[in-house]
């Protein structure tokens, strides 16, 4: 128990990785699945022990991810261009489609935390291999100019 009462496990649960994570499993689900956006991310957030904050942020990164995916897979492959984006693996695929949205339209997320939060995905849900790639794309993504009116590198904080 945490010092106001809360289940540790709960307390734990409210992070800006555990909506990371949240938000790549239904990416993935909706993927894999091929099942609705909206009836994903409704019982995604419905099993999750997410506070309302990061419950929105883990919706806004689904729904951003899947939104923009088609300008996000032109910018990935572009950079990723021995790894054409369909033969990506499905987890690394969308931990850096996850990561690339959140870089390219989150301003408040600081760049070098979204990357050091897609490698630890990518080692813990795919490989150490994968995490050297998704290291790879995406620091070649953080030097390029980071979305509207910011800064390359996207010098922001969270």
């Amino acid at each position: 128990m945490t010092p106001d009462g809360q289940n540790q496990n709960i307390a734990n649960k409210n992070t800006r990785r555990e909506a990371r994570e949240l938000a790549l499993r239904m990416l993935y689900q909706i993927e894999l699945g091929h099942q609705p956006i909206n009836e994903v991310i409704e019982a995604g957030l419905a099993q999750s022990q997410l506070d309302a904050k990061n419950r929105t942020f883990a919706e806004d990164l689904t729904r951003g991810t899947f939104q923009n995916q088609r300008e996000i897979d032109g910018k990935l492959s572009q950079l990723a261009n021995e790894w054409a984006t369909e033969r990506q693996a499905v987890v690394d695929r969308n931990i850096l489609r996850l990561a690339a949205y959140e870089m390219l339209h989150r301003p408040d997320s600081p760049v070098a935390a979204v990357v050091n939060e897609a490698v630890e995905l990518a080692k813990k849900y795919s490989t150490a291999e994968s995490g050297r790639f998704v290291n790879g794309v995406l620091g070649a993504l953080a030097r390029q100019p980071r979305g509207e009116g910011s800064q390359p590198g996207g010098e922001t904080s969270a």
